[in-house]
C-alpha cells in the first residue's frame, strides 16, 4: 500500500520475518547492500552517517537522527549532486516495525519532500520495501532493477 499526504509518502510491507531480522537490514551495511544499492554505509546511532550508492550515480545521504533496536530507524535523507530537488539531510524516513503475530508490519514514512517528487520517491520505497520483504524472509531478491552495471553507462 502506497499513499501519499501532504508532504509524506507512506509505505507498508507485511513481512514473514521478525523485527529482530528485519532490524539488522535497517542497520548492517552488508545486509543492507543484500536489498538496496551497490555501495553501503551505515553509522547506525544518533548522528551518524547514512550513505547508500545506488548505482555510482544516485547517491543518497544523510544521518541518523533515532535507532530503537528492533522497533524503529529514522535518518534525514536526500541525494548528493548540484541542484537536486531533494538535497541530503532535507527530508526525513521513518521506519517502524511492528510485530503482527508471526510476521512484521514494517512502515515507512518519508516527509518533507517537495510535491514533485513524491510520486518518484513512493514508487522507489515500494520497490525496495518489497525487495527487504524478500530478503528478511530467507529468499533471494536478485539484483538491484536500479543497479547501472559499469559496461551499461
Amino acid at each position: 500500500m502506497t499513499s501519499v499526504q501532504s508532504d509524506v509518502v507512506v509505505r507498508e510491507v507485511r513481512v514473514a520475518a521478525r523485527p529482530e531480522t528485519i532490524f539488522g537490514f535497517l542497520t548492517d551495511p552488508d545486509l543492507m547492500a543484500r536489498w538496496m544499492g551497490q555501495s553501503v554505509q551505515l553509522e547506525p546511532h544518533a548522528g551518524g552517517l547514512y550513505r547508500v550508492d545506488i548505482n555510482g550515480e544516485a547517491i543518497a545521504r544523510g544521518e541518523f537522527i533515532e535507532i530503537v533496536p528492533n522497533q524503529r530507524v529514522s535518518f534525514r535523507f536526500g541525494w548528493e549532486g548540484e541542484n537536486h530537488p531533494v538535497p541530503p539531510g532535507s527530508s526525513v524516513v521513518a521506519i517502524t516495525l511492528t510485530r503482527d503475530g508471526d510476521a512484521t508490519l514494517v512502515r515507512l514514512e518519508h516527509s518533507g519532500l517537495p510535491a514533485d517528487t513524491q510520486g518518484d520517491h513512493g514508487h522507489g520505497w515500494a520497490g525496495y520495501l518489497d525487495r527487504l520483504a524478500t530478503v528478511a524472509e530467507g529468499r533471494d531478491p536478485g539484483p538491484d532493477p536500479n543497479r547501472i552495471v559499469d559496461s551499461e553507462r
